[in-house]
């Protein structure tokens, strides 16, 4: 009997060793999440010269609005994402801001060195472990329209 308390005791201690372990090495995220800032509706019209260019897959463009301001990327023919340009770790730092990689392939955070994924906001790298803030965009063909509706 006494060796069976000894056993199941043991037991309790290594699960409580494991959880702590467990707790002690996940992502950071204690920081806060990403603040909400209302914005009156962005509408761009692609078919002007200074936007037209943003018709091509891959085209980014950066504009005013959110937090830090808004990263537009060009997913394919049509289709339009959205994103916070204020980083989703620690987000209340005075440099936490992502921008297109000097390479167009990424996004980047050079304050914590996160990199994020342009077709999902995904981070990719650092130690960023949420999405990037995605917002809701509309296009008809010629009127593009980015809304402070976030996307889960």
């Amino acid at each position: 009997m006494i060796i069976l308390r000894n056993k199941i005791g043991s037991l309790f201690g290594c699960i409580a060793l494991c959880l702590i372990g467990i707790v002690a090495c996940a992502p950071d995220q204690y920081d806060d999440p990403v603040p909400y800032q209302p914005f009156p509706d962005i509408v761009l019209n692609l078919n002007l010269p200074e936007y037209v260019g943003l018709k091509t897959t891959g085209a980014t463009l950066a504009v005013s609005g959110g937090i830090r301001g808004i990263i537009i990327y060009c997913k394919q023919a049509g289709e339009f994402i959205a994103y916070e340009r204020n980083c989703s770790f620690h987000p209340n730092d005075a440099c936490a801001t992502v921008n297109v990689d000097a390479s167009s392939l990424f996004l980047i955070d050079p304050c914590c060195n996160s990199t994020f994924d342009f077709a999902t906001g995904m981070p990719t790298g650092g130690v960023a472990t949420r999405p990037l803030v995605q917002y809701k965009t509309t296009y008809d063909g010629s009127l593009l329209i980015v809304t402070d509706e976030r996307l889960d």
